[in-house]
């Protein structure tokens, strides 16, 4: 049995009870640091959608909204508590590399850092123990939301059994995969910024 089938397995209860408020509900509690399989449900569901089972639209719409609100709630407690709270869930070498992650990337960690296991569970609370301000890290919530549930959510749905090599490469590129993110999302920038206007016809 795959790796994926295993996920697929133990989800698999959840969801047939649950449905989409399984996939809101642990997303949303991984948001907040809370340990729950978000990103095991999502896979699970987006395969089960992907054979007819759940309805695809309304998982992802419900993924990203629980992702956002989820990492929004951790930045309030974050914000609230200080770096008290923030040592709560993270300690020693754990704390340096989160603080130093923010520190050399700024609130853009927000979004692409979800693809990092660990720092997504934590990273609303680390921005608001952080003093991050609200206006960045909206946007950057967002745009990581949508970013991970289009990944995860529907690259599940659209590639189905492949999907099980795709996700252990990206595991086991983890500590790598957020520079690789963000260099590739600064070239198709350039490329847009520089890419000739077209002018409109008269």
């Amino acid at each position: 049995m795959t790796t994926l089938e295993q996920h697929l397995a133990a989800a698999q209860p959840l969801l047939e009870k649950w449905g989409d408020a399984a996939v809101f509900g642990c997303i949303f509690a991984e948001g907040v640091g809370i340990p729950a399989p978000g990103q095991t449900l999502l896979v699970a569901a987006a395969l089960l959608a992907g054979r007819g089972e759940l309805a695809l639209v309304p998982l992802l719409v419900l993924a990203v909204i629980a992702a956002a609100l989820g990492n929004a709630l951790g930045w309030l407690i974050g914000r609230a508590g200080g770096r008290p709270v923030l040592q709560r869930f993270a300690r020693g070498e754990r704390l340096a590399r989160v603080e130093h992650l923010f520190a050399r990337w700024g609130p853009r960690i927000v979004g692409l850092g979800r693809f990092v296991d660990g720092l997504r569970q934590i990273n609303g609370l680390a921005a608001g123990a952080l003093g991050m301000e609200r206006a960045p890290f909206l946007i950057w919530n967002a745009i990581g939301a949508l970013l991970w549930v289009g990944f995860w959510g529907f690259g599940a749905y659209s590639f189905g059994r492949d999907f099980d090599a795709i996700a252990s490469a990206t595991h086991r590129a983890g500590p790598f995969l957020v520079p690789l993110v963000l260099l590739g999302a600064a070239l198709l920038l350039l490329y847009l910024m520089r890419a000739p206007r077209r002018r409109p016809k008269t």
